[in-house]
């Protein structure tokens, strides 16, 4: 039975518009982001506070882009210290790598020891860091 192309197409259509990927759902992202503003703020370098949130963590405005372990004035443990030495740069996949396993990832990104983020986010990292990456 052969099926022509415009029966094909109309049958895939309905897939086109379904429902957006989950990866890199910037909105998604907010409303996760919510389990991290217990130890992290979101703060412009007006001052202008995006996001109220613990001062355990470091600001992450900016931080896709911002070499690791670089916001001012903030005591940094050994691991992302090292890792920085190696010249580690945030961007959205390896933050999506590290919200899962922050020791693991310091372990295989020029770190050694346990990370002072003691949370792991099992899913949903990619959209974080879709989120972190709108405020630059």
């Amino acid at each position: 039975m052969k099926i022509s192309l415009i029966a094909t197409l109309a049958a895939l259509a309905p897939l086109a518009f379904a429902a957006p990927s989950l990866a890199q759902d910037a909105a998604a992202g907010e409303k996760i982001f919510a389990k991290c503003k217990a130890c992290h703020a979101i703060t412009a370098p007006d001052g202008t506070s995006i996001v109220k949130g613990g001062k355990v963590g470091p600001n992450l405005y900016g931080i896709v882009g911002r070499p690791a372990a670089s916001y001012p004035d903030f005591k940094y443990g050994d691991g992302i210290l090292a890792a920085a030495a190696a010249g580690l740069v945030w961007d959205e996949a390896l933050i999506t790598e590290y919200v899962v396993d922050p020791t693991a990832f310091i372990d295989t990104h020029g770190g050694s020891g346990k990370s002072k983020m003691t949370f792991k986010l099992a899913k949903g990292g990619e959209d974080v860091a879709a989120y972190l990456a709108t405020f630059k």
